[in-house]
């Protein structure tokens, strides 16, 4: 099963946008997702503090800022 992880940080306006495109593309293609905020992990905090959100899509970089549910879908369905 494909995954999808979210790094987040608390307080993220474009983190909850991107959050409702996942769900939303959920809602059609299963997958695994789950949601991890930065603030609480020093290393992810240091990779990734200027590119919140972003989206990883089976271990690799899938987004960053905003996320488009339809390339997700796409890169889901490949």
């Amino acid at each position: 099963m494909r995954s999808v992880v979210l790094y987040t940080r608390d307080g993220c306006t474009l983190c909850r946008y991107a959050k409702a495109a996942i769900i939303g593309v959920r809602r059609e293609i299963e997958f695994a997702f789950s949601e991890v905020d930065i603030g609480w992990e020093g290393d992810l905090y240091d990779l990734y503090k200027f590119d919140i959100p972003v989206v990883e899509s089976d271990g690799k970089r899938a987004f960053k800022h905003r996320v488009d549910p339809a390339a997700l879908k796409a890169r889901l369905r490949k």
